[in-house]
């Protein structure tokens, strides 16, 4: 289960983050698909942990919206992370229009339970 953190700047319009917020389950669940936890296209309740915030007072950004994923290590994630984080940060351009986007893509080894 990925957990996503958006922080956003203010002047990001709120249609924008909407859109944001409707494609980025599947956006963030095809990123980091892989044998050991495959995305059957099938989200569930609890499956991507999506929290929005603006930027604070003392925040230091220059971009518009930083998205930062953290989900489990699995080898088969991390070989190609860099690829991933691409057609990642490319969804999120396309789905906000706006042009000073990143993402972030962590891997640490972790444990997950739900109930």
């Amino acid at each position: 289960m990925p957990l996503v953190e958006i922080t956003y700047a203010p002047h990001v319009p709120h249609r924008a983050l909407k859109d944001l917020a409707a494609i980025l389950p599947h956006a963030v669940s095809l990123a980091v698909e892989c044998p050991e936890e495959p995305y059957d296209g099938n989200l569930r309740p609890g499956d991507v942990e999506l929290r929005f915030r603006p930027h604070g007072p003392f925040d230091s950004s220059g971009l518009d919206v930083v998205v930062e994923v953290r989900s489990k290590w699995f080898e088969s994630r991390a070989a190609n992370r860099q690829d991933r984080v691409d057609g990642l940060c490319a969804a999120v351009g396309e789905a906000t229009g706006l042009h000073e986007v990143g993402v972030y893509l962590s891997l640490p080894v972790a444990a997950w339970a739900q109930r």
